[in-house]
């Protein structure tokens, strides 16, 4: 660039050090700017600003943008700019960066402000390289007379602070992200204020805080760890302030807030303190280590499992180090050589094996530390009187997951016993010969002489051997007896039995007791009493004559059925007895009231009817009472089960049973909460109810308490107590007074049939029996807990049905008219039939009547229709069920409903009853059987 020898430069550029010598020797005219004396002032005020600031600093003015600098920035600037860079037009000194800093410029010039920039790359040329150069600098305008002049740089080269600060943050994101794969959570306490002023994202994840968990105090931190602990987490702290320590580190349990869960921390932190000693911040690492503790523990447990288990075994258990060097032994071995617990170690081992035994036990100690192989070696242990045992010792090793052996796991098992068994049992082989000669002898004997009958067979029933006992019994000779089967003098009746019991031995079966009849020679039959097993191909077998054992069995079984024949004739006589008394009142009841009304008809007299027709129904209905006692105590009362709410039944009952016993007796109920449902039949259950009420309301003539309770009980096999009481889930319904109670023969004999305490005419002895009935028929049983001036406790136990119980409801009173249909009546009883027919016939339905199955069949073929078909279950020939299953067959939507006054198993049988099939039982009155139809038809 041209220079001027001499320029006047004003004294506005004095100073500036070589950028001023050089500012003021720069020929200026050669530029846009003029020379110097010309200069605008604003312009003149800052080149000389520019000039005397050690700040590096730059000026661009005027159009073309002509350049100043000083000293500082010069020192920015490479050899191929500076000095050229002094007076040169912006735009090509800069070209190369244009790109970005012309924008800036132009922004400044256009009079819209000033701009400002942090840590801007800018690109630059120097030493004859292209730099990567990060300033931080600000663009400011200069004013003159006709608005914006020129722009003054204020600027730093801010490159190395720039990499310095992105090489600390990339340090911290590596530390964060070290922190985060390693669960550590950083920290630093202001301990001057007692403010953790730093928390690293860890650590806020691993104690529950939030993001914005900026400042927390010592007691906030305090707080969140676990009761437990406060003390020794907080003392510890404590203890290493104040002690001068530079380190501490401590374990503790936390409360997490965000989700209330416990974990436990481990941390570890340094203490700077100031040149006085005293404590002035913390730096702290913390780190989650639940998992750690918990498989600590876990190891702790497992190992005292180990221990456990090892105390257990009848063996001695040990182990030892990966060496092979012995750690820890079990009780049992220090009782049998009488040492303490840490003993025997090193050497004493080898005062403990037989000394003939242990260089080779050392030398398989060695082989199998050395290979990793498994340990085993027999060899004698002196017991603590002295004495040796033989042992087997056997160890295998546990490994880590690198394959490497962390210890032995060994067992000590006494096989003295063994040991000396083999050495018998080799003496005893070196003298076979002579006492294989001698037990034959000793088996002959036996043979010979055995009052048993033995026999050797093989598979096909062929008789191979027989002793003489055979003859003994049988009277055939040996001869006569082998080489055939047995066939020849078996009893005709037990040929197949015989045949099927050898082909079981055959099979490999052995028979424990099987009992056939074989001829003996004078042609007479003995019972004989087998027991036989198969080996290999043959079968052999012990038999005995129990000829004599058997007629006495039939003389005792004679006598026993002479007995029970007995019995029950007395029985019978009770029983018609007692049946013949009630019924005759009964018959008298209806008779009487009948023979009135037919007078009083007779008479003209109809005003006292209504009164002798309920005097005979009352009658009637007490005899059908009495009828199903007697079903139920014969357990052929045909039961209608459904699912029972058994309190929902007993509260139904309050109002009735209260009539029943009376105001002296207090009622007391005490239902069980969450009972269960039961399968039963209500209306029975409802009369037994009652039935145990009156026999209470009788035991207590001056009064007491009747307890009606409730409860759920469950039966195992060991509880049940006998075959009538089955394992299994019950209901139980206990019946208890304060009544007179019973003495033990009386309650030996409650349940009995016709059996009864009450004067003659005031019961039949039925009542508990019957109850008995209906629980057997139910699957459930009945207990009596009494003695007299106790009062008694009678326990009905019914069994646990899955299923909703039905509400108890009352019976309408009303008769229910009919909605209409045709009904096939099918009963043989003429007077029974006639009745149905014409009070259906009543009720506005369609009837057909027949007398006998096979008549009802025929109605059935007709293409006629039929909505419901009743008939009773006891027709001669085709019986009610059997028509009932061909209706079907012609008919699959046909409903049924059965009557009957006596039903066999099959009608209480599961499964009896299918879908659209209903009963009823004699017998009933005629509202009832017209709302039972009603019911039928119309669902």
């Amino acid at each position: 660039m041209p220079e001027k020898e001499s320029v006047s430069s004003g004294a506005f550029l004095a100073g500036g050090g070589e950028m001023g010598e050089l500012t003021r020797r720069f020929d200026w005219d050669s530029t846009s700017v003029g020379t110097p004396d010309a200069w605008p002032q604003s312009l003149r005020t800052a080149v000389r600003i520019v000039l005397n600031t050690n700040h590096p600093m730059f000026i661009w003015w005027g159009s073309d943008l002509i350049q100043f600098y000083n000293d500082a920035y010069r020192q920015t600037l490479g050899p191929e700019r500076h000095p050229g860079a002094l007076g040169q037009k912006g735009r090509e000194c800069w070209a190369e960066i244009w790109d970005i800093i012309g924008p800036q410029i132009e922004y400044v010039m256009s009079g819209r402000g000033a701009t400002w920039h942090e840590e801007q790359l800018v690109p630059v040329t120097r030493n004859g390289r292209l730099e990567q150069v990060y300033w931080t600098y600000g663009f400011s305008p200069i004013d003159d007379e006709e608005g914006v002049g020129g722009v003054l740089v204020v600027c730093r080269d801010v490159t190395r602070e720039h990499l310095a600060r992105m090489a600390l943050q990339e340090r911290e994101t590596e530390l964060a992200r070290v922190q985060a794969i390693g669960r550590i959570g950083g920290l630093e306490v202001d301990l001057r204020t007692g403010h953790r002023s730093r928390k690293s994202p860890e650590y806020l994840k691993i104690h529950g805080l939030p993001s914005d968990a900026v400042h927390e105090s010592r007691e906030d931190w305090l707080r969140r760890v676990h009761p437990d602990d406060r003390a020794v987490a907080e003392g510890q702290f404590i203890d290493a302030i104040r002690g001068g320590d530079r380190e501490y580190a401590v374990r503790y349990r936390i409360i997490r807030p965000n989700d209330g869960e416990t974990r436990w921390i481990s941390a570890r932190s340094v203490i700077e303190r100031d040149a006085d000693g005293k404590a002035i911040r913390l730096f702290g690492a913390h780190i989650d280590i639940t998992d750690q503790v918990e498989a600590e523990r876990s190891i702790r447990q497992r190992e005292q499992e180990f221990r456990t288990l090892a105390e257990a075994l009848p063996h001695h258990v040990w182990t030892a180090t990966s060496d092979g060097s012995f750690n820890w032994f079990n009780r049992r071995f220090y009782d049998y050589v009488g040492a303490r617990p840490g003993e025997p170690g090193g050497n004493d081992w080898n005062r403990i094996v037989h000394p003939d035994d242990a260089p080779a036990a050392a030398a398989a100690r060695t082989r199998a530390v050395t290979s990793g192989e498994p340990y085993e070696i027999e060899f004698r242990l002196r017991r603590s009187d002295g004495v040796y045992h033989w042992f087997l010792s056997r160890a295998l090793p546990a490994r880590d997951e690198d394959g490497r052996i962390i210890r032995w796991i060994g067992t000590d098992t006494d096989v003295h016993d063994q040991k000396r068994i083999a050495a018998k049992l080799a003496e005893l082989n070196a003298t076979l010969a002579e006492r294989v000669e001698e037990k034959t002898r000793e088996r002959d004997r036996i043979w010979n002489v055995s009052q048993d009958l033995l026999l050797v067979m093989d598979q096909h029933g062929i008789w191979r051997s027989v002793n003489p006992a055979w003859t003994r019994t049988l009277g055939w000779s040996e001869a006569e007896l082998t080489e055939r089967t047995a066939e020849w003098i078996e009893h005709p009746d037990d040929i197949v039995k015989t045949r099927v019991e050898v082909r079981r031995l055959a099979r490999g079966k052995a028979t424990v007791r099987f009992e056939n009849r074989l001829r003996h020679k004078d042609g007479s039959y003995r019972w004989l009493s087998w027991t036989a097993v198969p080996d290999q191909n043959l079968i052999y077998a012990v038999a005995r004559d129990v000829t004599a054992e058997k007629a006495a069995a039939e003389r005792l079984r004679a006598a026993e059925e002479a007995l029970r024949q007995s019995q029950k004739m007395e029985a019978v006589g009770q029983l018609t007895g007692g049946i013949a008394h009630d019924f005759n009142n009964l018959l008298t009841g209806i008779v009487g009231s009948l023979d009135l009304l037919q007078t009083h008809i007779k008479q003209g007299r109809t005003d006292r009817a209504g009164r002798y027709i309920e005097a005979a129904m009352a009658s009637a209905n007490r005899a059908a009472a009495l009828t199903h006692r007697l079903l139920a105590f014969a357990r052929r009362q045909p039961l209608v089960p459904k699912p029972v709410d058994a309190n929902q039944l007993i509260l139904s009952l309050e109002d009735l049973l209260r009539r029943t016993i009376g105001e002296a007796i207090e009622l007391k109920i005490a239902p069980s909460k969450l009972l269960w449902p039961t399968l039963c039949d209500p209306n029975q259950l409802e009369s037994a109810l009652l039935n145990l009420a009156i026999n209470a309301r009788d035991a207590m003539p001056n009064g007491g308490r009747l307890t009606i309770a409730t409860a759920n009980v469950s039966l195992d096999t060991a509880g049940s107590g006998s075959s009538t009481r089955q394992p299994g889930d019950y209901i139980c319904i206990t019946v208890a007074d304060t009544g007179t109670g019973m003495t033990a023969d009386v309650a030996a004999r409650a349940f009995d049939p016709f059996f009864t305490t009450k004067p003659i005419g005031h019961g039949t002895g039925l009542g508990l029996s019957m109850i008995y009935g209906f629980a057997r028929q139910s699957n459930g049983h009945i207990a009596l807990d009494t003695a007299p001036g106790r009062g008694t406790s009678i326990s009905l136990s019914l069994p646990r049905h899955d299923s909703v119980a039905e509400a108890v409801q009352a019976s309408p009173a009303s008769r229910i008219t009919a909605t209409g249909g045709t009904v096939l009546v099918v009963e043989d009883e003429p007077v029974v039939r006639g009745i149905i027919v014409e009070m259906l016939h009543d009720q506005g339905y369609v009837t057909r009547e027949a007398a006998d199955g096979a008549e009802g069949l025929r109605i059935l073929q007709l293409d006629k229709p039929v909505d419901l078909l009743l008939t009773d279950i006891g027709l001669p020939g085709m019986n009610g069920r059997q028509l009932a299953d061909q209706a079907r067959e012609l008919r699959p939507d046909l409903k049924i409903l059965f009557m009957t006054g006596y039903a066999d198993n099959a009608a209480n049988a599961k499964g009896f009853l299918q879908p659209g099939m209903d009963m009823i039982t004699k017998p009933f009155d005629l509202g009832h059987l017209s709302r039972r139809v009603r019911d039928i038809i119309s669902h």
